[in-house]
């Protein structure tokens, strides 16, 4: 599907870090983009500098979601696009002993919950609502293509470290949606696929000590740096324009592979 001025296309968590990264790129390349986030003032800045919309929306909450496709839809059309780059990581091990009293603690079930419902009841509740706005549509070519989604999921799906148990969880169930989702919707001329990404320069890495920086980038095998945004978003355009590319999760790491801690 190329990306033109006939494209309509949903970011989630498009405020910042990989998702501004997918809208501004998209965007560039003529697509309508509307930004779903929390961050009200960064998203309707970002809009404004990309000629889009910003759709205040909590992609945990299945009415929000709603409302906010309703809204870039009512802008913009029915999307053809989806990129989910919404998320949270949650940090704890799943017991912990206090070294000094040696009491066992365990991780709340909430914290376990809020990456489960964010990370990928968050990603689903999105996919389900673009793919029936998508079904609606007419192909856009003889190949009879309707639309792409692609999905963020992590590294950590693959090789989580101490402490990621939740967000490896969330994000081994995004990569699990991606083969039955492909499968689920590939009568309906909609492809799936998710990116991977390694340790890549956000908004929360960016807030870690230039130590702790420099440190996690000597840690990738090659190219030795953190990613960059603009790497996921350059993916992402790939994914939406390569017909063939149909169930496919791509790690984006520079060959790095998890250490336990």
């Amino acid at each position: 599907m190329k990306i033109d001025s006939g494209i309509s296309a949903v970011v989630t968590g498009g405020a910042s870090g990989l998702g501004e990264a997918t809208a501004r790129a998209l965007a560039a390349k003529g697509a309508k983009v509307a930004l779903f986030d929390l961050n009200e003032e960064r998203g309707e800045d970002v809009a404004r500098q990309i000629g889009g919309v910003f759709c205040r929306v909590n992609v945990s909450d299945e009415e929000s979601v709603a409302a906010g496709f309703a809204k870039a839809r009512e802008a913009h059309g029915q999307e053809r696009v989806l990129v989910n780059c919404a998320g949270v990581a949650t940090v704890g091990k799943l017991t912990r002993r206090d070294r000094e009293t040696g009491a066992v603690s365990k991780l709340p079930l909430d914290q376990f919950a809020k990456a489960i419902q964010v990370n990928l009841m968050g990603t689903f509740a999105c996919m389900a609502e673009a793919a029936a706005g998508m079904m609606a549509l007419d192909p856009i070519d003889d190949s009879g293509e309707r639309g792409v989604i692609i999905n963020t999921a992590s590294v950590a799906a693959e090789d989580g470290q101490i402490g990621q148990v939740a967000y490896a969880a969330s994000k081994a169930g995004v990569k699990g949606m991606t083969l039955p989702v492909a499968r689920d919707l590939m009568n309906e001329g909609i492809r799936v696929n998710a990116i991977l990404p390694g340790i890549f320069m956000t908004p929360m890495m960016a807030g870690l000590p230039e130590k702790a920086q420099e440190s996690l980038a000597a840690s990738v095998p090659f190219p030795k740096r953190l990613g960059q945004p603009e790497e996921y978003a350059d993916l992402a355009c790939f994914m939406v324009e390569a017909e063939y590319m149909n169930a496919e999760c791509v790690r984006l790491d520079g060959a790095i592979r998890m250490p336990p801690k």
